[in-house]
């Protein structure tokens, strides 16, 4: 039997740092990673048979659960007919008119191969469309891997010695500004466009602020500038019509991934019709990807949010809640302070005494230390979190109250186990 070990080592030979995402290592958690083989549900079985309860589901692409039969199903089809093609496919047209009919405001949607691709592609529409350059992010969000917007980032960038990154020179971010997250900075008429996580997901899980998102609609407009929802992994997440349809805010850009792929690569950005046509081939902003709108991708996108109606998105509010509520008795009831903030399906975790709003309060939580004793805890115990202080906790509908409940219990004996040392 191949062990995660001897997985690790040979990855490590050919691979740098023997993973190909670096939150993957086990960096900041310790440990060698499992190596996934199958995955069932809300399970995942590593190569040595081990079955984890899992929270990460991809980073919350694998909103159904593992291996969804009509997923599957869709998938062994489009294969079936070629995997691609450069040239247009039916369900290109159909899954872009699924995204544009779900989220109000927008009217147009170019599809791309993942996250990143859709931000970087987005943020240089939005300075084609205003003829500015500056960016404007927030402090722990986190925007793919694009130069202009890998500073002062969340997810596995914070757990860097810098939450920069080497090879990112000055005059690629001299155009970005970076606010706190939760306040309205001051803009000007340099601003082409303000991009924010309307909940931010990779710092923890922190919610907008009442008045947040709306300060930032008013503020935009009054410069003229654009704004930008990543909902990357916010989108239809939330619900029907993601963060847009939760808050009544409506941005100009919006970008999504994750869970419009069904678990294959993917990535979308969409807007106004007057910005989106901006685009090559009818406007002077470039952009182009072989291998966008891929047939399989979009066959595993389009039975995924077919599944996805009010019904679906009331269970996975009901599974979350549970979930949220259970952790939190079971943690503060060992005797550890804990704040597990929710946002409808998403779940945060946070170990100390005082709520996150923003990036400086997230890393106060996550330099305790205390995570990374948890995440061991857990998964000793058959329970799978993310490898990292600065993750989410993706509760899918194929979570189970026995699921809820195991994992419940697990976080008990993990916090007691936490506070007796």
């Amino acid at each position: 039997m191949t062990t995660n070990d001897e997985l690790f080592a040979r990855g490590q030979a050919v691979i740098p740092g023997g993973v190909n995402s670096p939150v993957r290592a086990f960096g900041s958690v310790g440990g060698t990673p499992y190596f996934v083989a199958r995955g069932e549900g809300a399970h995942v079985v590593d190569v040595e048979g081990r079955r984890y309860v899992d929270y990460v589901q991809s980073y919350g692409a694998s909103i159904l659960g593992h291996a969804h039969p009509a997923v599957v199903a869709a998938v062994q089809a489009a294969a079936a007919e070629g995997s691609t093609f450069g040239a247009p496919t039916e369900r290109e047209v159909l899954l872009a008119e699924e995204l544009v009919a779900r989220v109000p405001g927008m009217e147009m949607v170019r599809l791309v191969s993942s996250g990143t691709e859709a931000t970087m592609s987005a943020i240089r529409l939005a300075r084609g469309a205003t003829g500015r350059r500056t960016i404007v992010k927030f402090a722990g969000n986190y925007h793919g891997h694009a130069d202009a917007l890998l500073v002062a980032g969340g997810s596995s960038v914070a757990e860097q010695a810098t939450s920069d990154s080497a090879g990112v020179t000055s005059g690629a971010v001299a155009d970005t500004v970076v606010a706190p997250y939760n306040e309205v900075p001051p803009l000007d008429e340099d601003v082409a466009v303000v991009i924010v996580e309307p909940v931010a997901a990779n710092m923890g899980l922190v919610p907008p602020a009442d008045g947040f998102l709306q300060g930032l609609r008013d503020a935009c407009d009054a410069v003229g500038a654009l704004l930008m929802f990543d909902e990357v992994i916010t989108g239809f997440r939330l619900g029907v019509g993601g963060a847009t349809e939760r808050f009544g805010v409506a941005p100009d850009l919006w970008a999504f991934g994750k869970v419009i792929g069904g678990g294959l690569p993917v990535g979308a950005f969409g807007g106004r019709r007057d910005v989106m046509e901006r685009l090559a081939p009818l406007g002077p902003v470039y952009q182009a990807g072989t291998l966008s709108g891929n047939p399989l991708a979009t066959a595993a996108g389009l039975t995924v949010l077919r599944e996805l109606d009010a019904d679906a998105y009331e269970r996975l509010d009901g599974i979350a809640g549970r979930l949220a509520d259970g952790l939190t008795s079971a943690i503060g009831g060992a005797g550890l302070d804990v704040q597990v903030p929710r946002v409808g399906p998403l779940v945060g975790l946070f170990f100390g005494a005082d709520p996150v709003t923003d990036f400086v309060t997230a890393k106060v939580s996550a330099e305790t230390g205390t995570y990374r004793r948890f995440f061991r805890a857990m998964l000793d115990r058959g329970v799978a979190l993310a490898p990292g202080p600065y993750e989410a906790l993706f509760p899918s509908l194929a979570h189970t109250d026995e699921d809820v409940d195991r994992t419940v219990t697990a976080a008990a004996e993990a916090a007691t186990e936490i506070a007796r040392a």
